[in-house]
């Protein structure tokens, strides 16, 4: 399987604190963004241990966790292996109470998604652009099917990453890009909503191809506030606290003559 920047972070070598854990983690999110496509076979089992650096018997468990939660699929026999299932789970089955974790993720993809755009818009190649139009065109056709828009969408966030240049972004829209998918998840998706969000996606790329990185931002951002007004009606209310003396940046760096 070809791989570009984003599925090949899936592969990187996995940390031996939590290996099950992360490989887990690591798959079922490339697997809901749709890095591993529906259908796909995985690398064999030695070589897939061997890219990951963990034991055998760890990827068997990570792997048997995932057939489990619907994600893969084990075929036995000559052809057989493991393959992403025809339709995987777009958000985890387990869900963590709707607390303060959720307005951090929000709070988070701002900080990722709003810093990407803005080395995109000054690093962006014309092939790049390329492909994010065709992506905005896939969304169009599938605004009637929103599990592969999202999936189409999830992408599109991802390939504003690739454009941006910087490996630690990739990594980072992916992680944030699979934990929104267990907040969107609960809220409703109108075609005449996803056709507006569709809108700012191609206004987002004539942006990126113009290089206007300011107003490639204000438009993000307001592209993200739409996810967040619809959520705010499920989700408790954030809590802005304070921070504790020490922790604050005026602390550690306090003004000059201060």
């Amino acid at each position: 399987m070809e791989r570009d920047a984003a599925l090949a972070a899936v592969f990187e070598p996995v940390r031996p604190a939590s290996t099950c854990e992360e490989t887990v983690g690591r798959l079922g999110t490339a697997i809901r963004l749709g890095l591993l496509p529906a259908g796909s076979r995985l690398p064999s089992e030695r070589e897939l241990a061997g890219e990951l650096r963990i034991s055998r018997s760890t990827l068997r468990q990570a792997l048997t966790t995932l057939v489990q939660s619907g994600h893969l699929v084990s075929v036995r026999g000559r052809s057989g292996g493991t393959f992403v299932a025809e339709q995987p789970p777009l958000a985890e089955a387990e869900r963590e109470p709707l607390d303060q974790r959720a307005w951090a993720v929000l709070d988070y993809r701002v900080a990722v998604e709003c810093g990407a755009v803005l080395l995109a818009s000054e690093r962006v190649s014309a092939e790049q652009l390329d492909r994010l139009d065709g992506l905005v065109a896939k969304m169009a056709a599938d605004v009637g099917d929103f599990d592969e828009y999202r999936r189409t969408d999830m992408r599109f966030h991802i390939g504003i990453a690739e454009a941006a240049g910087s490996p630690r972004l990739i990594g980072a829209m992916t992680g944030v890009q699979g934990q929104m998918s267990d907040l969107i998840a609960l809220i409703d998706h109108p075609r005449e909503v996803l056709g507006r969000s569709n809108e700012q996606h191609r206004r987002l790329v004539e942006l990126l191809r113009r290089g206007d990185g300011g107003r490639a931002v204000r438009l993000l951002r307001e592209h993200i506030e739409g996810t967040e007004r619809i959520l705010a009606g499920v989700l408790p209310p954030p809590s802005r606290e304070v921070e504790p003396v020490g922790t604050r940046a005026s602390d550690i760096y306090p003004p000059p003559g201060g």
